[in-house]
């Protein structure tokens, strides 16, 4: 698509962020959420709304959806309610859906974003966040078959997500590029991970973010005619829609076309947003209140107890891993991706080891051996304790971080100390100056050449000398003091 000037306009965009809440049974019965299983296997009569059956909330939901709310700085209501929502689709088999409308559980929060644009500074932003409500996901449609005009032939539904637990977590139009929404939705995803109310898996559509996005002539224009996306399950396609659907839009006003309020498709393979159907209002849903559910009641007592379980959250622990550890927002951003991932370098810190150490060997080789075998860190054989044991092995100038490289493989795959490791082969760094002296003095005389071109200027050739000299020693020589006892050696 070609590109238009978007110097003369802001994008206005807000977010719907629908969270799987991952209790073992549904919202309003029983019936199991195991993800996977054959289709239609968990289905029972309060699913399908057959006649005579009712449905009863989930206490564990309430739970959930309290705590993302509170970890989300929103304000929980003591009476909220829930409503049933027209919605006539294949996939939601009572023709209607319960939902909260006009007394969501919670409402008017924010949260913190670190944004990383390509090229600048990473800035923090506040977004504010709209409401958080409960409500039950629809089935899933497959479309099957194929006709060469008509595309599809029928499609297959499955009923196993209906009646799924969901919190949908709606921002403020606080949003102005596709770079602030895709980490506006990585921070939601993170802090329900952290809080362990839902697994934020998009390719299982445990997490999914619809778009709402409008471009006006500058901040202080009115807004546009709002346009929302669906069908994102990266953090890189919604990026990738909204920065499209920007262009597309100024280019619409800017040769006088209209915008029509409307939902539109990602199209992932051509890279494109499309038309899907003009975009539903509340009063196409009919909302009414549940006539067979009651009224909501959650405590202050019980919120703060609820409040009292939140674990530290991830803006609070990049903060504490920045001005308390002293390390550099890359390495806790990275640190803090994964509550697990923290947890094991706290630990590992709490043990001994030196933070930014600790740092280098959790974000380095210990996450990339994690990721080429596809396991959590907590399955890792290497403990926290141990990793301690082997920085602080270095830290002492017992071994050389390439000792540490060459014994870190077994430690993975096994566990263990370092140190007995160290101990049992020998590989305790060499510090004894009249050993590495003769070292050195053995070295230079075998390579009588090279020293006399280091004497007669080209002293890049001591990093031959090095190199050697570590061979020499299987790489136990001290590095600081090798290095002062050849330079003094080469120079006569």
């Amino acid at each position: 698509m070609a590109t238009a000037s978007t110097e003369a306009w802001e994008a206005v965009i807000g977010l719907e962020t629908h969270v799987q809440l991952g209790t073992a049974s549904k919202i309003f019965t029983g019936a199991s959420t195991n993800f996977g299983d054959q289709p239609n296997t968990h289905i029972d009569p309060v699913v399908l709304g057959l006649p005579g059956t009712l449905p009863v909330l989930n206490e564990k939901v309430l739970e959930y959806a309290v705590k993302a709310s509170l970890a989300l700085n929103l304000q929980v209501a003591e009476h909220s309610k829930f409503d049933r929502k027209q919605y006539f689709y294949p996939d939601l088999p009572k023709n209607y859906q319960i939902s909260q409308y006009d007394q969501p559980i919670a409402e008017n929060g924010w949260i913190e974003v670190e944004v990383a644009e390509k090229g600048k500074d990473t800035y923090l932003k506040t977004v504010g966040i709209e409401r958080l409500h409960m409500e039950e996901d629809a089935g899933k449609l497959v479309h099957a078959g194929s006709d060469r005009l008509a595309g599809s032939t029928h499609s297959l539904v499955d009923y196993n997500r209906a009646g799924v637990a969901l919190a949908e977590i709606v921002s403020k139009p606080d949003l102005r590029t596709g770079r602030e929404a895709a980490e506006y939705a990585s921070e939601i995803r993170r802090i329900v991970r952290y809080l362990g109310v839902s697994d934020g898996n998009m390719q299982e559509g445990s997490l999914r973010c619809d778009v709402n996005i409008s471009v006006r002539r500058g901040p202080d224009a009115p807004f546009g005619t709002k346009v929302e996306i669906k069908n994102m399950n990266s953090f890189s396609a919604i990026q990738k829609a909204i920065d499209f659907e920007i262009v597309r839009q100024i280019k619409a006003y800017e040769a006088g076309e209209p915008v029509v309020q409307e939902t539109r498709l990602w199209d992932e393979g051509k890279q494109l947003t499309k038309s899907m159907r003009s975009k539903e209002g509340a009063s196409d849903y009919r909302y009414f209140p549940e006539p067979d559910l009651g009224p909501i009641e959650v405590t202050p007592q019980r919120r703060e107890a609820w409040r009292a379980e939140l674990p530290e959250l991830p803006a609070a622990k990049r903060h504490r891993y920045a001005e308390q550890l002293g390390l550099s927002i890359y390495d806790a951003r990275v640190l803090t991706d994964e509550r697990a991932m923290a947890e094991y370098f706290e630990a590992a810190v709490a043990a001994g080891g030196d933070a930014k150490a600790v740092s280098n060997w959790v974000t380095g080789d210990i996450a990339a051996h994690v990721n080429a075998n596809r396991f959590s860190i907590n399955e890792l054989p290497l403990r926290p304790s141990e990793l301690a044991e082997l920085v602080q092995l270095i830290e002492a100038g017992t071994i050389s971080g390439k000792i540490a490289k060459e014994i870190l493989p077994e430690l993975l795959e096994k566990g263990g100390s370092a140190k007995t490791i160290v101990a049992a082969r020998g590989l305790g760094m060499i510090s004894d100056p009249a050993t590495i002296t003769e070292v050195v003095e053995a070295l230079l005389a075998a390579h009588p050449a090279e020293v006399e071109a280091f004497r007669g200027g080209k002293t890049k050739l001591q990093g031959f000398f090095v190199g050697q000299l570590m061979k020499q020693t299987g790489g136990r020589a001290d590095p600081k003091l090798a290095n002062r006892i050849l330079v003094e050696k080469l120079r006569g």
